[in-house]
């Protein structure tokens, strides 16, 4: 356990720079004093390591020192190619930059290691798109990612879902996120941050002015609260519905996720015929309409009073389209009771 923290610890410094002994300590989740004792370990040891004294000292590493990356464990090493992901490497140009970046740490780790490193790619494969879905084409990713490296202004022409539908926009890129098989880009239009999918980009000229990035960005952290507060705020409705615990239970392969875990959170308990009341949050009636008519004749709505009638339409409107056939030698019901001998 101390070989494989004074190895992190070495790494750190390598990576970072002149770090303190209080960001080592929380980088590592050990005390301030645990630092100090493995400092002088790796200084016993040969490790070229100097402390600057004064507010703004730290420790560092003798300037042009660097290690192999040794140390690794074998569940390390493994992980580490188990993360690498070609597919959405190539869309972003860096296909074969991903390729010989993986050759290098081949080479510079044991041969027991490179062995079973090698053996994850024939073991396990990551495949981020859902079923039944198309990549999305996104001829402009590759020339965004250069300018998300670069830190230069964008200029896109951009098709929202409102109106007006394209619109152009000069942004400041600062991430790039793929999503569920879709990518989306991260960027500062004006003072405010937003999202794009990279899909409805229609062009963009990258032009030669730079823009300073916000010492203070944290992606995966944006990435995260944009994600909660979009599912937060996309379902800004409730439909109260009847339905068959068989349908609650097939709700969560058809329904979005937020919907299923709403419906099951709310159910009540089921009566003598098997039917239960809850509810389930709906983005607009013309969303909730699409997504209950999955459901068939196993869910009824109840509220509100216009996605009902909606569906009641549709109903109807089927049973013109499908009108029940008599059988041949079957007595046709009568006309004023409905009823048939």
């Amino acid at each position: 356990m101390r070989a494989s923290r004074l190895v992190s610890l070495l790494l750190l410094l390598q990576t970072r720079g002149r770090m303190t002994a209080q960001e080592l300590a929380d980088a590592l989740e050990v005390s301030v004093r645990t630092v100090y004792r493995d400092v002088e370990s790796l200084g016993a040891a040969g490790v070229p390591v100097y402390a600057d004294r004064g507010p703004a000292g730290g420790y560092r590493l003798l300037e042009g020192y660097r290690t192999r990356l040794t140390g690794l464990t074998a569940p390390e090493a493994e992980a580490l190619f188990l993360a690498g992901m070609p597919g959405p490497a190539a869309e972003l140009g860096l296909g074969q930059v991903v390729a010989a970046a993986e050759l290098k740490v081949l080479a510079a780790l044991p041969d027991e290691l490179a062995d079973r490193s090698g053996q994850v790619r024939q073991r396990f494969h990551l495949d981020a798109p859902g079923w039944f879905r198309q990549p999305e084409p996104t001829p402009h990713l590759a020339t965004l990612a250069r300018a998300v490296w670069e830190d230069r202004l964008v200029e896109i022409r951009y098709r929202r879902w409102r109106a007006p539908r394209e619109v152009t926009r000069v942004v400041a890129p600062l991430g790039v996120v793929l999503k569920a098989g879709r990518w989306y880009l991260v960027a500062r239009c004006g003072e405010q941050l937003r999202t794009y999918r990279v899909g409805a980009v229609l062009d963009l000229v990258v032009r030669d002015e730079s823009y300073a990035r916000p010492a203070d960005f944290d992606l995966a952290g944006y990435w995260q609260e944009w994600t909660a507060r979009y599912e937060r705020d996309v379902y800004r409705g409730q439909a109260r519905v009847r339905m068959t615990v068989a349908a609650l239970e097939f709700a969560q392969y058809v329904f979005p996720p937020e919907m299923s875990r709403a419906a099951r959170a709310a159910a009540g308990e089921p009566d003598e015929h098997g039917w239960l009341e809850t509810s389930v949050p709906i983005e607009s009636v013309k969303h909730a309409h699409t997504e209950l008519l999955k459901l068939g004749a196993e869910v009824e709505v109840l509220a509100p009073a216009e996605l009902r009638e909606r569906l009641a339409a549709t109903a109807h409107a089927l049973a013109r389209l499908y009108p029940v056939q008599t059988p041949v030698g079957a007595a046709a019901p009568d006309a004023s009771t409905g009823e048939s001998d």
